[in-house]
């Protein structure tokens, strides 16, 4: 479940009319900091980015399921978003979530490192064409030029 400021930021955001990523963004960053203070690890980080998009679909930010991936990730993201979506609040069963919880509780705290976090980063930049990486930048540029 995540924590209330965590989806008050994420509703500003949507206020502010930010991008559904900028909303998922805020799960994923309260995803690092679990891992961080050691409420559980993670396995890489980009594990800890797929859990904070779940999370994130879950709470109800519009976000579409991965263009690539396997049919089974497209499936539960769809899922995850259905469930976001409806009205019904479903409390998830107890030992499952137990379960999930001590499983991740196994893995390693390497994967919300700083290093960790931004060789994902690049590795994900890499792979997005240079057109795609400059307009992005001017994008985020923008606001910084309109200031006085």
């Amino acid at each position: 479940m995540p924590e209330s400021q965590t989806i008050e930021r994420a509703r500003r955001d949507k206020r502010e009319v930010k991008s559904p990523s900028t909303q998922a963004g805020e799960f994923v960053r309260e995803e690092f900091h679990h891992i961080r203070e050691g409420k559980h690890g993670a396995r890489s980080s980009k594990q800890a980015i797929a859990i904070g998009l779940s999370k994130a679909r879950r709470a109800g930010v519009n976000l579409s399921a991965p263009r690539t991936g396997s049919a089974k990730i497209q499936r539960q993201a769809k899922r995850d978003s259905a469930r976001g979506q409806s009205k019904a609040v479903q409390s998830p069963a107890p030992k499952r979530s137990r379960a999930t919880l001590t499983a991740l509780q196994h893995e390693g705290r390497n994967a919300g490192s700083h290093r960790a976090i931004s060789r994902q980063v690049h590795r994900s930049a890499m792979n997005r064409s240079g057109a795609a990486r400059s307009a992005s930048a001017q994008k985020a540029a923008a606001p910084r030029k309109a200031k006085p």
